[in-house]
């Protein structure tokens, strides 16, 4: 008997964190086991899920401090609409218990403004694995080149949509 495939979509928010060269900030996922998203060593933005009752600003928020340490940082604009991905058939009825197809996210520009000494992507919390094992600043150029294939239609229309904000300050 096979797993139906599932038809929801895991609200979460992504962020493209500017730093003052223009640049944006990439981590390098660690290679995890059961990884809702699949075993593999990709570069990604931060990005993770809204939990219940919270809000997407306040979850965007959170997820920068939890992921890269960061609090010296700024919203500067949000996309119009939410951005939907869907992860390959062979996650989706692994991941998250089977329940989600994929994410739909609400993403965010961050003009970060901190030293990069402020930068921490080991974990706030005893409990909470971190999500990175480096991190760089990149330019977007190559930011594409960098993430999982299924992953690459979202990040360019992210990138077009936040393209006048990724500049030097």
């Amino acid at each position: 008997m096979s797993t139906p495939y599932p038809t929801e979509y895991r609200p979460c928010v992504g962020l493209l964190v500017i730093n003052r060269d223009g640049h944006i900030w990439l981590g390098e996922r660690l290679d995890a086991r059961n990884d809702a998203e699949g075993l593999g060593t990709w570069w990604q933005m931060p990005q993770g899920g809204i939990d219940e009752g919270e809000d997407a600003i306040t979850a965007a928020m959170r997820e920068l401090r939890e992921e890269t340490g960061i609090t010296s940082a700024k919203i500067i604009a949000e996309t119009e609409s939410w951005h939907h991905y869907d992860f390959p058939a062979h996650f989706a009825t692994k991941a998250w218990g089977g329940k989600y197809r994929g994410q739909k996210q609400k993403w965010f520009a961050l003009r970060f403004n901190g030293p990069d000494d402020e930068i921490d992507i080991s974990s706030p919390e005893p409990n909470l694995p971190p999500e990175f094992g480096l991190w760089r600043w990149s330019p977007k150029t190559a930011l594409i080149d960098n993430v999982v294939d299924f992953k690459r239609a979202i990040y360019s229309a992210v990138l077009e949509e936040f393209d006048p904000l990724i500049i030097p300050a």
